[in-house]
């Protein structure tokens, strides 16, 4: 929810118009650095994000960043004014003092459009906060370069405000970033082929006109780092270490198929499990959202089954179940939490639904780990068409248990906080 307060994030005070720098200052208005496309990339971001804590700072530095635009829109349009009635300051830009009535629109500083291919949103949350990281700099740079053109003391003023927050918005997402605890280099969830990323591949050749030869430094020597001359120039005199061109040998290796197979055969037992478990599951929930959610994912459940039963087809082989006591244990332990429900009939409906979701997200973590163990096996061996059966049901899992998560947070707001204990003072 948004809310108008009419009053700026900063005072705005322009002692001398320069319309031409009125012109420069559209670069941050409605240019590709500029705080309309920061507020509409953290805010969606924001929507996209499940994290609830760092989608609180996106959508927090979102809206400050729209309290920026009013700012930097009020000093462009000040800076601007003289355009509507100033035939000289009207020929600074034709376009803003004839189409525009001197007044600021939704372009940069060229005349170009704002448009959303400015944003950078890619649904991983790692990935934008390093983008984020790096728009915040792109702009720091810009404010920068304003304050170096400009001569009125309260646009200086007003600037460096607003170069100063670019400062204090990367340092927010730099640590947010740390704080999720990935390695820098880990990127998404497919991992790099092995060899090949410590190798830096030299192609060019040669001394420059000015002597210039190969360049070393840390980027592509010591630590694990391979020099590796570029296949154009390698010769049988001057050989170099071969590219690693594969991501995985297309044999069997060390018993993987035979590992696959029994991570199929405990999924398998595993699901079937499941479809007795769900409806016990459903028909213990007190709240419809969970009871629906555990009815659309026994429907699901049962795809999966026959997804694996696709897998065995494809494979050769029997599709049998191997006993999954894993599985085993956490629908017992789900038995039990219904069971006590059950018994305790004055229990709070939320605490008693939301200790059967805690049940369920254990089956679903459990399930994750397998399907993502089954799948990482099927890629190595290449097993393509099995990839895609495992992730689709993978993804199923996934989405289950964020679903399980948001009815989650419904219950946790509805459910009543215990009354104070009343304290009597003896006399």
């Amino acid at each position: 929810m948004y809310h108008h307060v009419k009053k700026l994030m900063f005072t705005v005070r322009v002692d001398e118009p320069d319309p031409r720098f009125g012109n420069m200052l559209l670069e941050q208005f409605g240019g590709a650095n500029g705080e309309l496309a920061a507020a509409m990339q953290y805010s969606v971001q924001g929507l996209n994000c499940e994290d609830s804590d760092r989608k609180d700072l996106l959508m927090d530095i979102g809206t400050e960043e729209l309290s920026h635009l009013e700012v930097v829109g009020t000093l462009a349009r000040m800076h601007l004014k003289p355009s509507k009635f100033d035939r000289q300051a009207a020929e600074a830009d034709p376009l803003i003092a004839i189409c525009g009535g001197g007044g600021i629109n939704l372009f940069n500083s060229q005349g170009n459009a704002w448009t959303a291919d400015y944003l950078k949103i890619t649904g991983e949350l790692d990935v934008d906060l390093r983008s984020n990281i790096a728009a915040e700099a792109r702009a720091k740079i810009v404010y920068e370069r304003l304050i170096n053109f400009c001569d009125d003391a309260g646009t200086k003023d007003a600037l460096q405000f607003l170069m100063t927050r670019e400062i204090a918005h990367m340092k927010a997402f730099e640590i947010a970033l740390e704080s999720m605890g990935k390695p820098s280099l880990s990127i998404g969830r497919i991992a790099p082929t092995p060899g090949l990323a410590n190798q830096y591949f030299n192609v060019s050749t040669g001394r420059g006109d000015h002597g210039e030869i190969d360049a070393r430094g840390p980027w592509n020597e010591g630590n694990d780092w391979v020099f590796t001359d570029s296949p154009a120039v390698q010769t049988t005199e001057t050989p170099a270490p071969s590219i690693v061109a594969e991501s995985s040998p297309p044999d069997d290796v060390a018993g993987l198929q035979d590992l696959l197979i029994e991570e199929l055969r405990d999924l398998l037992h595993a699901e079937k499990q499941l479809t007795k478990a769900l409806p016990k599951m459903a028909g213990a929930a007190r709240f419809d959202q969970l009871r629906e959610l555990f009815e659309i994912h026994l429907t699901e459940t049962e795809a999966q089954i026959e997804r694996l039963n696709e897998c065995f087809d494809r494979l050769g082989k029997t599709a049998r179940t191997k006993p999954c006591k894993g599985m085993q244990g956490l629908v017992a332990e789900g038995q039990e939490i219904m069971e006590e429900n059950e018994e305790k009939e004055e229990k709070e409906d939320a605490a008693a639904d939301l200790a059967l979701i805690g049940a369920a997200q254990r089956v679903e973590h459990y399930e994750i780990a397998g399907y993502t163990s089954a799948r990482n096996l099927a890629s190595q061996l290449r097993h393509s068409a099995l990839v895609v059966l495992l992730s689709k049901s993978l993804a199923e899992e996934e989405n289950s248990d964020q679903l399980l998560n948001q009815v989650a947070r419904s219950l946790m707001s509805v459910a009543r906080m215990p009354a104070p204990i009343e304290q009597t003072v003896e006399d």
